[in-house]
């Protein structure tokens, strides 16, 4: 095939441009490919379904009989080992699931500052 000279130029500005929007596109244009998109979609629902059981999680931990045991054993455990004692509390597994989450459970430790908290609630005592 024969390409006429006067279109060559025009060719090749169109390729040369084809390529020069591409790679700003995805470099500095916030493109991204199916795989990419899909990954990122993962992990934000994974971490909106984390937060969204936190609540739950600091009910469980508020509603427990045996709260100050397990609250004293937390804080007995050192800080690498704090989220596998809340996990072994029970506070991490959510209603309907059949073992803990350790992210459920990084996020309610988080939530729940141990070192702030007192031992025991101080209830108000009325004198009148």
């Amino acid at each position: 095939m024969n390409i006429p000279e006067w279109l060559k130029p025009g060719l090749y500005g169109a390729v040369i441009g084809a390529v020069g929007v591409g790679i700003v596109g995805f470099t500095w244009g916030g493109w991204v490919t199916g795989r990419s998109a899909q990954d990122r979609a993962m992990t934000m629902s994974h971490d909106n379904v984390v937060a969204a059981m936190v609540p739950v999680c600091l009910d469980i931990a508020r509603t427990d009989p045996d709260r100050a045991a397990k609250l004293s054993a937390i804080r007995g455990a050192s800080r690498y080992q704090r989220q596998d004692a809340l996990m072994e509390a029970g506070w991490a597994t959510v209603p309907g699931a059949e073992s803990p989450d350790c992210d459920i459970a990084q996020a309610c430790l988080a939530s729940l500052d141990v070192d702030a908290m007192p031992e025991q609630p101080e209830t108000a005592v009325d004198e009148g």
